[in-house]
């Protein structure tokens, strides 16, 4: 009796235990990533303690530009969710931490005097960075740029300012610039209204149809339309908007153009999640992990997703994504940083500048958490996403080309 009665016991004590939510799994992965850097780096002490690791066939270049990395590109992943709210749940008491040790971050990352002051100058790799950083705060402007006090900010301004001496590769990285810029004028200070006009132009002229960009004159096949065109083109725009500059675009006709290209590519990465929860690999810099997810997740905290996909199907197949990366393979080295790899530690995919500092970009994926825990994204019933439809013989939206119908031209 025993031996028949003890399955059912299993069964029932498994019953009783709380299922965990979609938004409380998102939350679990997005501070095990977070806490490592920001505990360390808001006592001064990421410089001394993160474990780095390097591409075996590093170019060179100081190890330095790791720890600003690490910090730019995670905080340009997590500051949506730090704009909620304190309250008196799990979660909160998490993201009130966070944000307690990013505010204090924030200070020690330009500081001369501080351990974790960081390689503003020298290498060019510093604009790269800086440019996520100015994301972080154009996406939290209330809640991560505002609270610092006067000296920080000018620090900042004085930083970002003399990344004007880098010039950049004709490629993204015309981006890196304008999103600067933009910030600088959307915080009221001096800004470089060339660079971001060159930029949005450059972008245009780099735009092939259908969602794409290539990086630069020549087509690549790859996701950097995902890693930096889509996101830092339309809040380039956006931050213009903002700040009420008056040049020869019209920068609010251009953002609007953008978020319809923005629509039909999270329309693309949607359709590449497969029943499994995996997507293609393919193109360079590729242990980014989720931030090739960042477009779609971008639509869904701005909550502009287009009519073909919901905030169930959307949810339930980036969930699908975090469970099969995350939960199957050991993606953290034994000091808790991110390990180089895509599905775990996977040296050999290293391109020549990646270092695991420059892994957190996977941080891009958790912008929805900025919704609030009652908006439609994390209440909405999970749906099949367009592949579990396609394969399981349900119907499915056909899909087409997207035409740009947006016409722009100087005003002057």
């Amino acid at each position: 009796m025993l031996v028949l009665l003890t399955p059912a016991s299993a069964v029932a004590a498994k019953k009783k235990q709380k299922q965990q939510t979609d938004r409380e799994y998102w939350c679990e992965q997005a501070y095990k990533m977070a806490q490592p850097v920001l505990e360390n780096m808001a006592k001064g002490e990421l410089q001394k303690n993160m474990q780095l690791e390097v591409s075996p066939n590093w170019d060179g270049r100081s190890k330095k530009v790791a720890y600003m990395e690490c910090f730019g590109r995670l905080m340009a992943g997590i500051a949506p969710w730090l704009t909620l709210p304190d309250d008196d749940t799990a979660e909160g008491a998490q993201r009130k931490q966070l944000r307690e040790w990013a505010l204090a971050s924030y200070k020690n990352a330009v500081d001369p005097n501080n351990p974790d002051y960081l390689a503003w100058r020298g290498h060019g790799q510093a604009l790269v960075d800086a440019a996520y950083v100015a994301e972080s705060f154009l996406r939290a402007y209330t809640t991560l740029w505002e609270p610092l006090d006067d000296t920080t900010k000018k620090r900042y301004f004085e930083e970002f300012t003399q990344l004007r001496r880098v010039d950049p590769p004709y490629t993204n990285w015309f981006l890196f610039s304008s999103i600067i810029e933009s910030f600088l004028a959307k915080a009221g200070a001096e800004y470089d209204e060339f660079r971001v006009n060159t930029a949005c132009r450059k972008t245009e002229e780099w735009y092939v149809g259908d969602g794409w960009y290539a990086d630069g004159p020549v087509f690549a096949f790859d996701y950097y339309s995902s890693y930096v065109f889509h996101p830092m083109y339309l809040e380039t725009l956006q931050a213009m908007v903002d700040a009420k500059a008056n040049t020869r675009l019209d920068y609010k006709k251009y953002y609007d153009r953008e978020l319809k290209r923005a629509q039909k590519f999270s329309i693309i990465l949607e359709r590449f999640i497969s029943p499994e929860g995996t997507y293609p690999v393919f193109g360079r810099s590729t242990p980014y992990r989720l931030a090739a997810m960042q477009p779609l997740a971008l639509m869904a905290w701005y909550q502009k997703l287009p009519a073909d996909i919901s905030n169930g199907q959307v949810r339930a197949a980036l969930t699908k994504v975090m469970h099969r990366m995350f939960d199957q393979q050991n993606n953290y080295n034994e000091g808790g940083f991110l390990t180089i790899g895509f599905c775990g530690s996977q040296k050999n995919i290293a391109d020549w500048y990646t270092n695991n500092g420059s892994l957190y970009m996977t941080s891009l994926a958790f912008m929805p958490l900025g919704l609030p825990a009652d908006s439609p994204f994390w209440t909405d019933e999970a749906q099949p996403w367009t592949q579990v439809k396609a394969w399981g013989g349900q119907p499915f939206p056909k899909d087409h080309r997207w035409a740009d119908d947006i016409q722009t031209k100087d005003k002057w």
